[in-house]
């Protein structure tokens, strides 16, 4: 079975146990290594893999052939992106700014463009797409303005002497009361998806069982990542919405993509499929 997830932390713990042979009647897995925005372009090619890992926001491009599973994606509170500048700043000192952003598709990009739509009245200016581990370095050297990061960066970003301007997260779960919907599991719907969900909760649990196993493999992709961080960074997005959406991952999506649609930065999408 082919399949794409990120190299990040949270994504290779979920998977280390299916990805490893042992998760009993499992098929073996072809594994594609790819950053969140290479994902999220991959679920809209007719020859994409049977299982991907995209944001959340990506999925009104791709559920008419890929459906949503009910596990191993990435929501939580207290876990969303944050708005990082070289110097303290205001909301309102974003406008007509050179933004990095990790992705077009991402949630990070979609809570972004909601959140400047109501505290930056003039919007910013240039968008500028770049893989997420470039994105503090290039507003450490004032190549942009301001960043939106993702994943690890919240526990680093002060090594970089930046500051942070907003957390994203914290923002929406004040608004709507619902954990933060950042990542998804899909998969084709020709397949059985209640099988593949079997094999991604086993692998969850076994992760959990055994939190010391899955290292080697995570630290070998996490880009040098300190040891450290990476479990954090597992604590922090691995979790019960990883095991089962329930009604608040379920909600959380659903409300975020409506908000989205009505602001015109999705296309219309039919929420019924997000369950069918």
């Amino acid at each position: 079975m082919k399949i794409a997830f990120s190299p990040c932390p949270n994504d290779t713990f979920i998977f280390y146990a299916w990805v490893h042979g042992l998760i009993p009647g499992a098929p073996d897995l072809d594994v594609t290594y790819a950053d969140i925005d290479v994902t999220n372009y991959l679920a809209t090619r007719p020859d994409g893999p049977d299982v991907l890992k995209v944001s959340c926001a990506a999925l009104p491009w791709v559920l008419r052939d890929y459906a949503l599973l009910p596990c191993g994606g990435a929501l939580g509170k207290g876990c969303g992106p944050l708005i990082l500048t070289k110097e303290a700043a205001e909301p309102a000192s974003l406008a007509g700014k050179r933004v990095a952003v990790p992705s077009d598709r991402s949630t990070a990009y979609l809570l972004f463009r909601l959140w400047v739509s109501r505290h930056v009245p003039r919007g910013v200016g240039e968008i500028r797409v770049m893989p997420f581990h470039r994105i503090m370095p290039a507003v450490q050297a004032g190549e942009v303005d301001a960043g939106l990061v993702i994943h690890e960066a919240r526990f680093t970003y002060p090594s970089y002497g930046l500051h942070m301007l907003v957390d994203l997260g914290e923002w929406w779960e004040k608004d709507t009361g619902l954990p933060i919907p950042l990542g998804a599991i899909i998969a084709r719907r020709h397949l059985d998806r209640d099988a593949i969900a079997g094999w991604i909760r086993a692998s969850v649990r076994h992760a959990w069982s055994h939190p010391e196993e899955p290292m080697e493999y995570v630290l070998r992709h996490a880009q040098e990542m300190d040891p450290e961080v990476a479990k954090a960074h597992i604590n922090l997005y691995v979790n019960e919405f990883s095991a089962d959406l329930g009604r608040d991952g379920y909600g959380a999506i659903r409300t975020l993509l409506s908000r989205a649609a009505e602001e015109g930065l999705v296309p219309s999408w039919d929420p019924s499929t997000l369950e069918g």
